[in-house]
C-alpha cells in the first residue's frame, strides 16, 4: 500500500477525522504569522521512526523556525517541554526534544494546534502522512480526497 500524505488542514477540520493513529507515520503543524510573504513561522513535527539529528535517529516532538527572533526560540521550547517534557538538542534552526511524549491523535494534534495559535500568534496548518491504506479506506476515515497529495513510489 502506498503512502499518503493530506495537506493544508485546519485544527478545525481533525474533528472529522477517525483514523488508526498506529497508521500515522509523521504529521506537522506549520505555524505562519502574518504577513506571510515575510516567511515568519514555526513548524512542529514528529516522525514516528525519528527524526534525523547527525548519525542518531532522535525520538520526540521536534521544531524548526524560520524568520524568528532569537529571544522567542526559548519561549516556543518551554512551551513544548512544559506539554511534552524531553531533553533538548539543538541543530540549526530546529530544537529537538529528545524522548518526549509522543501524539498521534486527531484530538491532541488539534489541541496543539489551537494552542500555538493562540500563544504565538500564527495561523495552524497541518500535514499528515499515513502508510498502510488505501485511499478509498482513508476516504471511509473522513480524510478528504481534495487535501490528498499522494506520494509516487517505485
Amino acid at each position: 500500500m502506498a503512502r499518503m500524505r493530506y495537506w493544508k488542514i485546519t485544527a478545525d477540520e481533525m474533528d472529522n477525522f477517525s483514523y488508526d493513529e498506529s497508521k500515522l507515520l509523521n504529521w506537522e503543524i506549520k505555524c505562519i504569522r502574518e504577513p506571510e510573504d515575510e516567511a515568519h513561522f514555526i513548524g512542529v513535527f514528529m516522525y514516528r521512526d525519528g527524526t534525523a539529528y547527525d548519525y542518531e535517529s532522535v525520538k520526540g516532538i521536534c521544531f524548526f523556525y524560520n524568520n524568528i527572533e532569537q529571544e522567542e526560540v526559548p519561549k516556543i521550547t518551554k512551551f513544548l517541554q512544559d506539554r511534552y517534557n524531553g531533553k533538548e538538542m539543538e541543530k540549526g534552526e530546529r530544537i529537538f526534544l529528545k524522548g518526549s511524549k509522543e501524539i498521534y491523535s486527531g484530538k491532541d494534534i488539534k489541541s496543539l494546534a489551537k494552542e500555538l495559535e493562540s500563544t504565538f500568534n500564527t495561523k495552524a496548518v497541518i500535514s499528515l502522512e499515513f502508510e498502510n491504506y488505501t485511499q478509498e479506506e482513508l476516504k471511509e476515515v473522513g480524510m478528504p480526497e481534495a487535501k490528498l497529495l499522494p506520494i509516487p513510489t517505485k
